[in-house]
């Protein structure tokens, strides 16, 4: 499964057939039905639009995706949340997070050893007491349509957008986080437990936000960047008042 997960993050558009003949020729002989069963249970596909896309339970609410042609210019005007697959020294947890899309600010983060939304709305209270977005992007997983998170959402005022399944580049700006913490924390320490991956992320999302500096944000923290924005925002509203 690390495997799996490390040539994902190069390649995610792969299925599992572009992954089984990878896998065979680095020299693993696997099952082509083993390894599109592993993926199924990392959560993760080809990212290519299909027709007749698998949906969430019937049961469950899909929305529509509104980010598209949206100016986000702001902290807190839009966030999204993802779930991914981490690997450890024996075994498996899930890791989620909540992302302010504007500013690219880690808000609230959590894991856990099975993918149910109990955890993801856990994360989802403990960002919601810090702010609150004006539109939350997630995809279309039960995990993110289940009627406790959904619920929650709407109880705080915020809209809700969805992604399709497959459609990587809905939610690009967390995408590209899964690669960044993978490759710069967890592929390097190979947590033995699920302590030593929450006190390994804790040091890293702090990182992250605080003293991480982005070329896409013109080498300032995501900190650094979203206060810079509410500064301008402040001082633009004091002028015309």
């Amino acid at each position: 499964m690390r495997l799996i997960d490390e040539q994902y993050l190069q390649t995610p558009f792969y299925g599992w057939p572009r992954m089984t003949a990878h896998l065979r020729r680095q020299g693993y002989w696997v099952n082509h039905k083993r390894v599109r069963r592993l993926m199924s249970k990392m959560g993760i596909q080809a990212i290519y639009a299909k027709k007749h896309m698998s949906q969430a339970d019937i049961e469950h609410s899909i929305y529509p995706y509104l980010l598209r042609d949206l100016t986000i210019a702001r902290p807190d005007q839009v966030w999204c949340a993802d779930m991914t697959y981490v690997p450890m020294a024996q075994g498996f947890m899930y890791l989620v997070v909540i992302m302010d899309w504007f500013s690219r600010c880690v808000i609230s983060w959590e894991i856990s050893k099975t993918p149910d939304s109990r955890f993801c709305v856990s994360c989802l209270d403990e960002a919601l007491d810090s702010a609150r977005p004006e539109i939350m992007n997630t995809d279309r997983g039960a995990t993110f349509t289940a009627n406790r998170f959904i619920s929650t959402l709407k109880n705080a005022g915020v809209r809700i957008s969805m992604d399709g399944r497959g459609r990587f580049l809905d939610n690009i700006f967390i995408e590209r986080l899964w690669r960044t913490v993978k490759y710069e924390n967890i592929y390097l320490n190979e947590y033995a437990t699920g302590n030593e991956l929450k006190y390994g992320l804790r040091k890293y999302f702090r990182f992250y936000n605080y003293e991480r500096p982005h070329q896409s944000l013109g080498y300032l923290t995501p900190v650094e960047f979203a206060a810079e924005a509410r500064s301008g925002l402040t001082l633009s509203g004091d002028s015309g008042a």
